[in-house]
């Protein structure tokens, strides 16, 4: 995945076969291609104006040349107490 501004992404075609899926408290949304299942990108909670791209959904890119960022995705919170204030994610536990 990359993060990306949600200015900088477009997507060319295929939109109308997307699927999307949201839990808890709807403010991430994750969209998938409903033919062939495979995670195309997502909304981002905690930065909801920026996307996470599955990079090897890209036509020409090469995934070796990015940097690699490791996220721990067990330690990662429903709850962002430190999430800037413009940013509408969950501030406490519901």
């Amino acid at each position: 995945m990359t993060k990306v501004h949600e200015s900088a992404l477009t997507v060319e075609s295929g939109a109308d076969l997307l699927s999307v899926y949201e839990w808890n408290t709807h403010r991430a949304k994750h969209f998938f291609c409903s033919r062939c299942g495979i995670y195309t990108f997502h909304r981002k909670r905690a930065a909801p104006d920026h996307f996470g791209v599955n990079v090897f959904c890209l036509e020409d890119f090469d995934p070796a040349a990015a940097p690699v960022h490791a996220t721990d995705g067990i330690g990662m919170s429903v709850v962002e107490q430190t999430a800037r204030s413009q940013w509408p994610g969950p501030r406490e536990a519901g």
